[in-house]
């Protein structure tokens, strides 16, 4: 398959670091943008750390997010390994196409972990990183190629989660099982899932971009952004009522008519500096949303999703370490927010949490990138 540039940025500074060449796979999931919230701030400082690695990237994510996140040169492949769970929208699982698209995939697994570690011999990376589909990661095990998985979640859980109870769900839970067993380690990042069923656990901490705090001309209104993640569901903003001195920043393809709706991206602003400029965040539970306000200090408004298994501990550490407060989705649908959000900007402040979790991360990856590159 041939590479496509899709990065001519600057080297960053060494930092004295000196590796032979070395050639880093990552394979992110383009299951909303979460994964890749987690992916960038841990591929840039390795290769702030370790300039002279080559990166080779792998995602059905859309190029031009790659390059938004990614500020490390890469060499990009088009494609999607995973798909984790159908969704109805954000916040609702097809329960139905999930399952067929599981017992679809491990109809002939056996071939595409043939196929994949093919194509990984023939790619001849050094280490496999996933996050966090499992096809790598059994691809790399067949190929005699070290592998790492990093995430706050993996699908096995969430594929026993909805299926456990089916009579056909049990040998397909043992291959992902087997696959995520098979790396070196899985970095679960904090927070993150139990995962009491994988025994190369390694915790690294909080992962999330920080960005700089910008006017955004608004003469004194509050600005209250409304970002359910990268899989679509609309809002139906227009309909809501108005709220003296609140401002709605939405997404520009929903073409809201709401007469204080503002399209976010005519503010020229990358997502991170976005919410470091907004007054307040509507969302979903989500990893990259929720560290990313809680460690730029924006407070948030969020809709439970539909038996989501991962979402406790995430809500579980933002009313921890954050400012927070769940609404119901019938008050997301409504737009009666007035109370909820002066409730919530009455709430103290708290220290912002450290966002460790990229450089251990980095240094777990280059200390495994390392170690392979020693012969044998």
């Amino acid at each position: 398959m041939p590479f496509t540039s899709t990065s001519l940025l600057p080297t960053p500074p060494n930092e004295g670091i000196t590796l032979p060449e070395l050639h880093l796979f990552a394979d992110i999931s383009s299951h909303g943008f979460g994964h890749l919230a987690i992916g960038a701030p841990v591929l840039n400082r390795i290769l702030e750390i370790a300039p002279k690695i080559t990166l080779t990237l792998r995602s059905g994510l859309p190029p031009e997010k790659l390059r938004e996140r990614i500020h490390a040169p890469f060499q990009h492949i088009a494609g999607r390994t995973d798909f984790g769970c159908v969704m109805h929208n954000a916040m609702h699982v097809d329960h139905e196409a999930t399952a067929a698209l599981y017992r679809q995939q491990h109809a002939d697994w056996a071939t595409k972990v043939d196929l994949e570690a093919q194509f990984l011999l023939d790619l001849k990376p050094t280490l496999v990183l996933s996050n966090v589909s499992y096809l790598p990661l059994a691809g790399a095990a067949r190929a005699g190629i070290p592998s790492l998985a990093i995430c706050s979640l993996n699908w096995a859980d969430i594929f026993s989660h909805y299926f456990s109870g089916e009579s056909w769900a049990a040998p397909i839970h043992a291959d992902i099982l087997a696959a995520y067993r098979s790396a070196q380690q899985f970095l679960r990042i904090t927070p993150g899932m139990p995962m009491p069923d994988l025994t190369n656990i390694t915790p690294v901490g909080p992962i999330a971009s920080r960005g700089r705090r910008q006017d955004l001309g608004l003469n004194g209104a509050r600005a209250v952004l409304i970002s359910l993640g990268g899989i679509g569901h609309r809002v139906p903003v227009e309909s809501w009522p108005r709220i003296p001195g609140i401002r709605w920043l939405v997404s520009a393809d929903w073409q809201c008519t709401h007469p204080d709706a503002i399209a976010y991206e005519s503010l020229g602003l990358n997502f991170t500096d976005l919410l470091c400029a907004v007054d307040a965040v509507i969302t979903k539970p989500g990893y990259g949303t929720f560290t990313e306000c809680c460690c730029n200090g924006t407070p948030v408004l969020y809709a439970r999703r539909e038996d989501w298994p991962e979402q406790d501990c995430l809500i579980d550490w933002l009313e921890a370490q954050g400012r927070c407060a769940e609404i119901s989705p019938a008050t997301l649908a409504s737009g009666d927010l007035a109370n909820a959000l002066e409730n919530l900007w009455r709430m103290p402040h708290r220290p912002i949490p450290a966002a460790s979790g990229a450089d251990e991360a980095a240094r777990l990856i280059l200390a495994v990138l390392r170690n392979a590159s020693q012969p044998a």
